[in-house]
C-alpha cells in the first residue's frame, strides 16, 4: 500500500509539474468588457513564479451620468494547455469610487470588492501579443443602504483582453 501511494504521489507531481511553464515576465495592454458600465481596463500582469502571476487592472466610466473608477488586484494560478494556450484561475480585490448626477439629483460613494477569475489565453509565439477571454465575478462588500453602487452586490464582468508581452 506504501508502494501504491508513493507510486501516486510520484505520478501526480509529474503530471503538475509537466503542466508548469515560463509565462512572461511583463504584459501590458487593454481588457475590454462592461461590467457595471465599466467599459475598459488598463491591465498589467507581472510574472512571479513558473506559473504564477499577478494582474492589475485600473478600469473607469466617464458617462452623461456616472463617472466610476474601479483598481483590481488578482493573484492568478497558469497552466499549459497546449502550444501558446493556457487556462488560469485567481482571486483578488479592489476598490472604487463613483458618483451619479441626473436631473439635479446626485449622489456619489465608494466601495471595495472580492472577486475570482477563470479564463483562457492564447500567447502568439511569433509576435509578443497574448489574447484572453476571463470571466470575473465580483461582489461588493459595502454595499447597503442609500449609498449603493450595484443593487444585488454582485456583478459578473466577462472581458476580452490583449496584451503585450515583454
Amino acid at each position: 500500500m506504501k508502494k501504491l501511494f508513493l507510486s501516486a504521489f510520484m505520478l501526480l507531481g509529474l503530471a503538475f509539474s509537466a503542466q508548469a511553464q515560463d509565462i512572461s515576465k511583463n504584459a501590458l495592454g487593454l481588457r475590454i468588457g462592461d461590467n457595471d458600465g465599466f467599459g475598459g481596463e488598463i491591465s498589467y500582469q507581472r510574472g512571479i513564479g513558473s506559473n504564477n502571476r499577478l494582474e492589475f487592472d485600473l478600469g473607469w466610466r466617464n458617462s452623461k451620468d456616472v463617472d466610476a473608477l474601479k483598481l483590481v488586484g488578482l493573484y492568478q494560478w497558469v497552466w499549459n494547455i497546449e502550444g501558446g494556450f493556457n487556462w488560469y484561475a485567481g482571486l483578488g480585490a479592489g476598490i472604487g469610487s463613483w458618483s451619479y448626477d441626473k436631473n439635479g439629483f446626485s449622489d456619489s460613494g465608494t466601495f471595495a470588492l472580492v472577486a475570482g477569475d477563470l479564463g483562457i489565453e492564447y500567447n502568439f509565439q511569433e509576435a509578443p501579443f497574448q489574447l484572453s477571454l476571463d470571466i470575473r465575478p465580483e461582489f461588493y462588500l459595502n454595499n447597503s443602504g442609500d449609498n449603493q453602487f450595484r443593487e444585488d452586490s454582485f456583478g459578473p464582468d466577462i472581458a476580452l483582453g490583449i496584451r503585450y508581452r515583454f
